[in-house]
């Protein structure tokens, strides 16, 4: 009996230790925070599908209110919420050097594909690798790129103008992670595909399948079992899935240097940069192209082999295909349910192919105004990405400014998050969040949003290299569509939108079901 008891005792003592007292990190340090659920944290409401990942990033940015910063927990996980605009600013930007690094779910051993991506390269490895992309993402590069994505928009119109009826019922989601799948197999791999005429192609299934983040319960298993996971070697895409793009990439690098061939793509730019090393090593000569102070490399990478080219490509593909295709649902979504809106948008585009005589250019697109603001709108009420996060990777002090606060000592490997959906839904900043106004974004009013409070691709050096790439694509697509159709409600549409509570990312509740009403000149 008296075992027993101490056996109980012991299990008490044990699970407090582990799973009660580690979520009173913030607390112990004078940091305000909400009421975290054991082993869950504050993602209790993910876990049992009850709170979408929206909802969980705004219920944590409200919970602390009239504060700087505040303690959040991904499940025993402390990470401080970073509220205040200056002090995003300091963390991201004046002191990046404390705070170059993204949080790794998966340890580096796990799938290259995955780890060897921009997105999760730590320290040197990063800011090499980014060093050596930011050449594709220049505007020469995108210009270039142009003509492969409005070649993607025309097919992707001309598609719908073939059939019969005057009302086409789709699904958004689907048709424009069509587009975005052609867009991404032509300019990153150099690849036609027609997702729409041909609609299982394997480069669409897999892709699919690659970016499906609603099945990803390896992330849960990471961080709730790391040891258990590694130690178990999951992976986070199928071999067939690995296999495939890893072998695209193969095939496309022999062809291309057996060849000669030379495309503006991703794929080129890592060629020339592996040339590059290459050469490097044999001259002992340092030469990789600058794109900061704070990105720059110090010296060359000692080399970059086809995975490393393939798990570019893949964060390329993986970035385009959700969060662009993301973008446009809601995009569409708001086009549809403000008619108003959408007419004057579409006036835009008349009067834009009107003065270029049909012939549309880069140049064109970048002039769209109204344009821009309602894709700036969508971005602020939708963002693809609903939070990002920093890990310190040197220790760092943030000094009280305020009679209230204190000192926070964050060490080596500490957490912070920024709630980007939490801000662009603060009445603060944004007055009336939740109403559709393209007009915050206009010549006379975004000069007077707050900075750091808009951040829909990041901010700093660790920004999405891609956004300029992501917001050609999507206006590129939008121009051709409304040239064509109007976006309608039709009976399986959903208004109000809900967001799906089964999905890591934004989407929605019974799919995007919307009409193409052909327009009768």
């Amino acid at each position: 009996m008296l075992m027993l008891i101490l056996l109980l005792v012991a299990a008490v003592f044990l699970f407090y230790y582990f799973m009660v007292k580690p979520l009173d990190y913030w607390k112990d340090r004078g940091v305000k925070q909400g009421n975290p659920m054991w082993i869950a944290g504050d993602n209790w409401g993910n876990l049992s599908r009850t709170e979408t990942t929206a909802g969980m990033v705004q219920r944590v940015y409200n919970q602390c209110p009239g504060v700087r910063y505040s303690g959040m927990y991904q499940f025993l996980v402390p990470a401080l919420v970073i509220r205040d605009p200056d002090l995003i600013k300091q963390l991201t930007v004046k002191d990046f050097d404390h705070f170059t690094d993204h949080k790794s779910i998966f340890p580096d051993t796990t799938d290259p594909l995955w780890t060897k991506n921009l997105l999760f390269l730590k320290g040197q490895k990063w800011r090499d690798m980014r060093t050596i992309l930011s050449p594709s993402f220049t505007t020469s590069k995108i210009k270039t790129m142009f003509v492969l994505i409005s070649e993607c928009a025309e097919n992707f119109v001309q598609h719908f103008l073939e059939k019969k009826e005057d009302v086409v019922t789709v699904e958004f989601k689907d048709i424009f992670t069509r587009f975005t799948n052609d867009v991404i197999a032509s300019t990153a791999f150099g690849i036609q595909v027609d997702s729409l005429a041909q609609p299982n192609n394997t480069f669409y299934l897999l892709g699919k399948e690659a970016t499906n983040l609603g099945s990803f319960i390896n992330i849960f298993a990471y961080l709730v079992f790391p040891r258990l996971c590694n130690l178990l070697n999951i992976q986070i895409f199928s071999n067939e899935v690995r296999t495939f793009f890893q072998k695209i990439v193969k095939d496309t690098i022999k062809t291309r240097e057996e060849k000669n061939i030379v495309r503006p793509d991703m794929i080129n730019l890592l060629l020339e940069a592996r040339k590059g090393v290459q050469k490097q090593e044999e001259n002992g000569v340092i030469d990789t192209a600058k794109e900061s102070d704070l990105t720059k490399a110090t010296k060359p990478p000692t080399e970059i082999t086809d995975v490393d080219i393939a798990a570019q490509a893949m964060i390329f593909f993986f970035a385009g295909f959700e969060s662009v295709s993301t973008l446009l649902c809601f995009l569409a979504y708001e086009l549809a349910t403000n008619p108003d809106i959408q007419d004057r948008l579409r006036e835009e585009v008349r009067s834009t192919l009107e003065k270029c005589e049909g012939k549309l250019t880069y140049e064109d697109i970048l002039e769209m105004t109204y344009m821009d603001m309602v894709i700036s709108e969508t971005l602020r009420k939708w963002p693809s990405t609903i939070a990002t996060d920093r890990v310190c990777t040197k220790p760092y002090t943030i000094e009280p400014t305020r009679p209230d606060e204190k000192p926070v000592y964050l060490e080596k490997g500490s957490l912070i998050m920024l709630p980007i959906y939490g801000i662009h839904h603060d009445p603060k900043y944004f007055p009336n969040p939740e109403r559709f106004d393209p007009e915050r974004f206009s010549d006379e009013n975004k000069d007077g949003i707050e900075p750091y409070t808009y951040l829909p691709f990041g901010v700093g050096p660790r920004n999405c290299i891609g956004s300029r790439f992501a917001l050609l694509e999507t206006k590129t697509l939008i121009l051709h569509v409304l040239k064509n159709f109007e976006l309608v409600p039709v009976e399986k549409s959903r208004i109000p939108v809900q967001i799906c509570k089964k999905q890591f990312n934004m989407s929605a509740e019974g799919g995007f079901w919307f009409g193409l009403k052909r327009i009768r000149e």
